[in-house]
């Protein structure tokens, strides 16, 4: 008996759909860190961390290796972006973290990133189907992911539509995977995206183009 068995029962069954313990656990967290990163608390990181160490299992159920992938990265991300939000929390305003627009070298180098990242890690999947069943939208989840928690740690405000890409990919191939309470937790997201986006984006023009210490422009 493996020890993710426990976490990857069913929960609860809805419209006929199964709901596995981890897929609800790791989702409802992973919505708190969504919502703490919009008020840009320093907690968002180890609820993402949690989050992540949770949804691994939901994912290796549903034999999706780039969500497993995503989720890996997504701990190893939390870590540096928990120390990246630490270390400039002293300039930002009222004890919370100081954000800005990205440059357009920065945006360049995000875009450019995730294109490559998705046609390689997508061209993997193709070469080795074992590790996929749904390649292409995988590897695409897989690498915006990663190009959106890098733009939060920076403290850039197109973290925000990083997210609402991923979300649009990563809805239907959630319920096609059966992971159920993701596809309705992907939903919830989207709203917060955009309540998100319009805060940072105010906040940026409040608080001019600080550049958080430790971080190139």
């Amino acid at each position: 008996m493996s020890v993710l068995d426990p976490l990857n029962g069913v929960a609860f069954t809805a419209f006929g759909q199964h709901v596995i313990w981890s897929d609800m656990i790791g989702n409802t967290i992973g919505l708190a860190a969504l919502a703490l990163g919009w008020r840009r608390s320093i907690w968002t990181w180890p609820a993402q961390l949690l989050s992540g160490v949770i949804l691994v299992a939901a994912y290796a159920s549903a034999h999706l290796s780039g969500g497993v992938g995503k989720q890996l990265l997504v701990i190893g991300v939390a870590l540096w972006g928990w120390r990246q939000w630490r270390r400039g929390r002293q300039q930002a305003q009222g004890g919370s973290i100081a954000v800005r627009f990205a440059t357009w070298r920065e945006r360049g180098l995000l875009l450019g990133g995730t294109v490559v990242g998705t046609a390689a890690v997508g061209g993997l999947f193709t070469l080795m189907p074992q590790l996929s069943w749904n390649p292409w939208p995988d590897a695409y989840i897989f690498v915006g992911t990663l190009a959106a928690m890098v733009a939060q740690a920076r403290g850039l405000v197109e973290f925000w539509f990083a997210w609402l890409l991923v979300d649009l990919v990563g809805v239907p191939l959630a319920f096609s995977s059966g992971l159920v309470f993701s596809g309705f937790v992907y939903v919830v997201y989207l709203a917060l995206v955009v309540w998100g986006m319009r805060d940072w984006w105010l906040r940026s023009r409040a608080e001019g183009r600080p550049v958080l210490e430790g971080a190139a422009a």
